[in-house]
């Protein structure tokens, strides 16, 4: 998405916080302009993870080509002390061949996001370490945020703005009907599994985009990005260079609770 983002390919979407915190330091042509919502990600692990320290020397899986998974779990090591660089066996399989593996116990870790979480649990596979929506810090901090393409935004504040109305909106609707958005969604085709969506979007904290500040998300993983060397820039660098909150703060005003 933050590659379709840069390029001009699409306008504005969604994704997480901290792959696009590499490609605003990267220089890609993207600005930040409000959180959707926090707590998407669960990292799962056999018996043998306890805690976020216990991944020391484990195996951890990743999908290929995908930094998002990586970028989060990197930063939560970094937050507790470990080098991801050095001190995690990372490998590389889909979210399909990841959930595969851990069932087996052929991986120790997989970081999942919805709703290969929800299947995990209900077929209880692994054991969850960290939910990020209900585990600090992690649960204080939007894990996705909404993204637009600079020269977009710039030339077209007023279908901007109307664009992140309809998003911010969506997001509130999910919180109080989540049934018919997850009947929605599989009737799309976007997802199959109704009973394991409709668990996601209960889950997920929809309804409170207004009461995070988006920048504290940025700044937070901002530094734990530069913690492990994944990024240069400090966290006030990545705001000034990649951040556009004017439309959140006026929507913010405009669509009260």
């Amino acid at each position: 998405m933050e590659r379709a983002l840069a390029s001009g390919e699409a306008d504005i979407g969604g994704h997480f916080a901290a792959p696009v915190i590499l490609r605003i330091e990267a220089g890609d042509p993207i600005a930040v302009l409000a959180g959707e919502h926090a707590g998407c990600f669960e990292l799962l692990g056999t018996e043998r993870i306890r805690g976020i320290r216990d991944l020391k020397g484990r195996t951890v899986a990743v999908p290929a080509l995908d930094p998002a998974p990586y970028a989060f779990l990197a930063s939560m090591a970094a937050y507790v002390g470990l080098d991801p660089r050095k001190d995690i066996n990372w490998v590389k399989h889909s979210a399909d061949e990841s959930m595969a593996l851990l069932a087996e116990g052929k991986i120790d870790a997989y970081l999942g996001f919805p709703p290969n979480p929800q299947e995990l649990r209900a077929k209880k596979i692994g054991r969850v370490v960290v939910n990020s929506a209900v585990d600090r810090p992690w649960s204080q901090y939007f894990c996705c945020m909404l993204v637009g393409n600079r020269e977009f935004v710039r030339k077209n504040p007023v279908a901007t703005k109307r664009a992140l109305r309809a998003i911010l909106k969506s997001a509130d609707i999910c919180a109080v009907a989540p049934e018919w958005v997850a009947r929605t969604i599989i009737s799309l085709g976007v997802a199959k599994n109704y009973d394991y969506t409709l668990q996601a979007i209960k889950e997920l904290p929809y309804g409170r985009w207004r009461e995070f500040d988006p920048e504290d998300t940025v700044r937070f993983y901002s530094l734990r990005l530069r913690e492990v060397g994944m990024i240069q820039s400090s966290p006030q660098k990545i705001i000034a260079q990649g951040t556009d909150w004017r439309f959140w703060r006026e929507l913010k005003k405009e669509l009260k609770a």
